[in-house]
């Protein structure tokens, strides 16, 4: 049983006081409900889809990076000619470009973007995946390496004369000095749950990424990375970045009609390899994340408001995968939940996902932005975390296991 947690209109010391939205840009029509065998652009579909999110209202979208996907600065750069207001986040390797040549790019994509390129750095979960792409380095030495490309990717924006390097994973003479971005340095995210991620992101990173977890283990990693940053002499704490996977319909009982038949069609998909890069993430996954996904999956379905990790169980925590199932006013009072424990960029990618990009900000982003303007004006809490009670009711518990043995 899971207990409503005590509520009163005084707003939480940790909780964040803005909230910004991210979506995943999609490619094509091929989902994990639905995939269809490509590898390639729609390219009407992908302008339909980031038209979709910059009239949502969301404020940022990630363009993914893999061995067998579209090259992400292109994508990027993309976004950027489709939309008018959406930041593009480049997913970027270490491996793949070098540093000063990533800051060239990054920069001209900030300049033609006027200011809105931002940069995800993935250090690497997979040995294999990382193979694919001739790196061969050591797991734990990737974020040494990551955390040395920071340090060149902002020295390229903002050295005024030529400099070399001499480092551990990189060397060049007389570069620079680097084209510079629009206006400020861009910003710089990474994530992971290694000890390592931990180190560099705390150290270095302007966001820290989390995919979604029950709020106190959240919170708990939230502290630790910001202890870091503070043990570093930071006086700007890194962002925090938080990813969930949200089933929606216009009540609880429906949402979860929807969520039980989508888990069915997700198993099914990954079970025969049929979606993106799920080929290559059956067995027992290397990077920490999915080994804590996989471990909050086994010891339960359901935690706190509205977090299901059976998505998670049934993928093998293949990227972010863990659920918030509910009504629009369930869903969006467990997002505030996570922005009262520190979030405040919030990435909700849907099953569904054009239709599920909608429906977001017709029904949960608002929603949000009610709450949050509301604080802001008032100075406590507004009553839809109150009112919308989600897994601490009976019945919601009813719906969500409605037809399991």
């Amino acid at each position: 049983m899971t207990s409503a947690p005590a509520f009163d209109q005084h707003i939480p010391e940790t909780a964040a006081r803005t909230v910004e939205f991210i979506s995943l840009s999609h490619l094509n029509p091929s989902t994990e409900l639905n995939p269809i065998p490509t590898r390639g652009i729609d390219p009407a579909y992908f302008t339909t889809y980031v038209r979709a999110l910059e009239d949502g209202g969301y404020d940022y979208t990630l363009l993914p990076y893999g061995s067998g996907t579209a090259d992400s600065f292109v994508t990027a750069a993309a976004v950027g000619q489709l939309t008018e207001r959406i930041k593009p986040i480049v997913a970027l390797r270490p491996n793949t470009t070098l540093p000063q040549v990533a800051a060239q790019k990054l920069a001209t994509l900030d300049q033609l973007t006027e200011g809105r390129a931002v940069v995800h750095l993935i250090s690497g979960g997979s040995d294999a995946e990382q193979a694919r792409h001739g790196d061969y380095l050591p797991k734990e030495r990737r974020y040494a390496r990551t955390s040395e490309y920071i340090d060149l990717l902002r020295r390229s924006w903002t050295e005024p004369a030529p400099f070399s390097h001499d480092g551990e994973f990189y060397k060049f003479d007389g570069f620079g000095p680097g084209f510079a971005p629009y206006d400020t340095p861009i910003p710089i995210s990474i994530g992971g749950q290694s000890d390592e991620a931990f180190q560099v992101g705390g150290e270095k990173a302007d966001v820290f990424s989390f995919w979604g977890e029950p709020l106190d283990d959240l919170r708990a990693e939230i502290e630790r990375v910001h202890a870091i940053a503070r043990g570093a002499g930071r006086t700007t704490l890194p962002r925090i970045w938080v990813t969930f996977r949200p089933i929606i319909a216009e009540t609880d009982e429906l949402a979860w009609r929807k969520a039980h038949a989508y888990v069915d069609k997700i198993a099914a998909t990954f079970a025969k390899s049929g979606f993106g890069k799920q080929i290559f993430q059956q067995g027992s996954p290397q990077n920490v994340g999915s080994q804590r996904a996989l471990s909050f999956a086994d010891r339960a379905d359901l935690y706190d408001r509205a977090l299901w990790t059976r998505t998670a169980a049934v993928t093998n925590a293949a990227g972010a995968s863990t659920a918030l199932v509910g009504s629009p006013e369930t869903v969006a009072a467990a997002i505030l939940d996570y922005v009262d424990r520190g979030a405040d960029l919030v990435s909700i990618r849907g099953y569904d996902t054009l239709n599920d990009a909608v429906d977001y900000g017709k029904y949960v982003l608002p929603l949000v932005r009610q709450e949050i303007a509301h604080r802001e004006a008032t100075g406590r809490r507004g009553t839809l975390q109150a009112e919308h009670l989600g897994n601490y009711t009976e019945d919601y518990r009813r719906y969500a296991t409605a037809g399991q043995a």
